[in-house]
Formats: C-alpha cells, sequence, structure tokens
C-alpha cells in the first residue's frame, strides 16, 4: 500500500557511509519536456554525477526507461553502469550487457500495430526500443483513453507482456522487468554490494525501486508532487541538483578527512 512520501526537505546526511547511488533520469536528472528527445541533462550536473562516480568507487547507475544508448549520450562524457527499459536491458560495472528480448515476431506484430493505431492521434507518439514500446500522449492528453485502451488490448493479446504507466505515457514491456529488480541486481555484485543504496526519481516507474531501496534499508527519494513509498521528497530538479552538489561536497570531505587520518596513523606506527 502506498503511502504518502515524508514531507522532509532535509535529507539525511551521507556522511560516514559507503553508499550506492542509482538514479532514474527523466524529472531527476533532466527535466521533464514536451518530447522525450529534447530533455537534456546540464553540464554542471553531469560534472556532479562523474564526481560523486569517483567519490563513490564506481557505485553509481543510472536507471530509467529509456535505453541505455540514450543514456550515455545524456549523461556524457561518463559511462556509468546502467538499467535501461525498466531493467530489460542492463550494464554492469565490468561493462557487461544483459538484456532481455522479444520474439522477433511479436516485436514485429506489436510494432506494426500500434503504428498504425497511433497514426491515428495526431500529438501521440511511439517510442520504440526493441525490447518494449512507449506510447507517449504529453501533447495529445486528448487521446489518453485511447492510448491506453490499445496499451491493455496488446497486453491481453501478449501474456507475457505487462504495462509501466507513467506520466503521460504507458510502456509495454516484458513482465517481471522493473527498476526493483535491476537495482537489486546491481546490488548483488561490486561495487555496489554491502553498500547503502540511494534512489532517487520521480514517476510510477520508480515505486518498485523505491520499494527495492526501503528493504534494504536504504534512502529512497521522490521528486515532486503525489502518493509514494519513498521515504524522502524533494520539490523538483532543481532541488535534487542542490542536494547532489552537497553530498559531494560531503563525500569529497569525507574522503579528505580518511586520507589525513591514514596519514596521522602512518606516522604515529613510525614515531
Amino acid at each position: 500500500m502506498k503511502t504518502v512520501a515524508a514531507e522532509n526537505h532535509v535529507l539525511p546526511s551521507l556522511s560516514g557511509g559507503l553508499y550506492a547511488f542509482f538514479f532514474d533520469v527523466d524529472g531527476t536528472l533532466a527535466a521533464i519536456q514536451s518530447r522525450p528527445d529534447e530533455a537534456f541533462i546540464p553540464d554542471p550536473v553531469r560534472d556532479t554525477l562523474q564526481a560523486l562516480s569517483r567519490l563513490s568507487d564506481g557505485a553509481l547507475a543510472l536507471v530509467s526507461g529509456r535505453p541505455i544508448h540514450e543514456l550515455d549520450m545524456l549523461a556524457a562524457p561518463l559511462r556509468a553502469p546502467a538499467a535501461g527499459v525498466h531493467g530489460a536491458e542492463r550494464r554492469d560495472a565490468s561493462g557487461e550487457l544483459h538484456r532481455i528480448s522479444l520474439p522477433a515476431s511479436m516485436g514485429q506484430e506489436l510494432s506494426d500495430t500500434l503504428h498504425n493505431a497511433m497514426a491515428q492521434w495526431p500529438g501521440t507518439q511511439l517510442e520504440t526500443k526493441g525490447m518494449a514500446f512507449a506510447l507517449h500522449y504529453r501533447r495529445a492528453v486528448q487521446y489518453e483513453d485511447e492510448v491506453m485502451q490499445l496499451a491493455h488490448k496488446l497486453v491481453e493479446r501478449f501474456p507475457t507482456l505487462a504495462l509501466q504507466p507513467g506520466k503521460c505515457v504507458v510502456e509495454i514491456k516484458p513482465q517481471g522487468v522493473d527498476k526493483g529488480e535491476a537495482i537489486k541486481a546491481f546490488m548483488g555484485e561490486a561495487p555496489f554490494a554491502g553498500r547503502i543504496p540511494v534512489f532517487i526519481g520521480d514517476d510510477l516507474t520508480d515505486e518498485k525501486g523505491f520499494r527495492a531501496v526501503n528493504a534494504l534499508q536504504g534512502i529512497s527519494v521522490k521528486v515532486g508532487e503525489g502518493s509514494s513509498e519513498a521515504h524522502f521528497r524533494l520539490k523538483g530538479v532543481n532541488d535534487v541538483y542542490a542536494w547532489l552538489e552537497q553530498i559531494k561536497l560531503q563525500l569529497d570531505q569525507d574522503k579528505t578527512t580518511s586520507v589525513r587520518s591514514q596519514g596521522y596513523e602512518s606516522l604515529s606506527s613510525r614515531i
């Protein structure tokens, strides 16, 4: 059962611990745009992500509905571990790619049916991801009912598929694929294993990620309004940017303090 995320804009300090960072992209690191291809992560935020990846010894991943190749372009020059298409494809820290595919005949039938149907609704947009399809209606909300009926009809026809609703979008994807499972897979591998997970997201697609992080005693952060299982909340992307900068400064300070402490211990042992 969903609860209202804590109305707490003072998030916990990330000092004195080892953390694994997981970030949704659209609505979290990149402001929502009317078209998915217009989204971008500001340069200073990309710099901060690179710093956080370095300070966490590579325990930072992007977890998104977008394909991994789009995540790489948005975050460049950072090429982090990533879960794309809600985890249907996942690149681990070693660079190995894990991918779930649809049967070719099913993918072709879905593509043909969706293209033909959505061509009748001006302003809607079909995003083809290989193993999943996103049906966008942000610029044509008057067709929401038609888009949802089409998506439900196709999932009924192909029981191995599932729906993933989002903000003015519904996705058709393989069953058993979600951001929570992706985060759990990362947390079982180096360099994420043994760390405290931190996940920031903004949408319905992120709720299973929040649930997974909560079960691991981590820090779950909802961006924006609405009920959520996240334990903390930030108002918008600018608040995310400010918090990430605080985290970077805190981790940098912790690392500097640790290096100095090790230096003192080494000097003491020599004396």
